[in-house]
């Protein structure tokens, strides 16, 4: 199982945690150790930077211990609306100044959307990939990021972004519609 991804009885052992946590703000610290990892790891691999990851999940678990008693369960993980907020809390990063914008990326993630684009699976198609990456706004990079790279569900993935599932489905395939066609634009020269 991915480790996005959770059972129905683990949703609910974690909404039991999240109204205890509203009740008492003490209790928050059970997720907060729960998530901190997950949640550093996502923003690391937005900004590359410790000392900048470090004050953005801190400015996230602080917001989100705040916004807590206006949560409300939707049938996806709590993961989804803490990596929601860190997203914002990366995006305000970056608009705060001139700084490039950081993509992690590992060959076997390359290689996942090399076959899903139903192309042969080799060095010179993943060095045409990342070039045609570079077309992509932000955020079109993000719904590549969220779904090949971290594995995400569409339920999360729309969850994350403020969107539905279907439409974060819908946008995922025409975002790789896009990039088909920038391949084939770079094997043609």
């Amino acid at each position: 199982m991915n480790t996005y991804h959770k059972t129905g009885e683990q949703l609910r052992e974690e909404l039991i945690l999240i109204q205890e946590a509203k009740k008492d703000p003490a209790r928050f610290a059970v997720l907060y150790d729960h998530y901190y990892k997950p949640v550093y790891v996502f923003v690391f691999r937005r900004c590359g930077d410790e000392d900048v990851t470090g004050d953005i999940v801190s400015a996230t678990f602080l917001k989100a211990l705040l916004a807590l008693p206006k949560y409300e369960f939707k049938g996806v993980p709590f993961s989804a609306w803490l990596f929601r907020i860190a997203l914002n809390e990366v995006n305000m990063f970056y608009r705060q100044g001139e700084k490039q914008r950081h993509v992690s990326l590992e060959q076997t993630d390359l290689s996942a959307m090399i076959t899903e684009s139903g192309a042969q699976d080799d060095e010179e198609r993943r060095l045409e990939l990342l070039k045609s990456l570079s077309i992509l706004k932000p955020e079109e990079m993000m719904m590549i990021e969220l779904r090949f790279f971290e594995k995400r569900a569409f339920a999360e993935i729309g969850a994350i972004l403020g969107m539905t599932e279907n439409n974060a489905k819908v946008k995922t395939y025409r975002i790789l519609d896009k990039l088909k066609t920038e391949l084939m634009k770079t094997s043609l020269r």
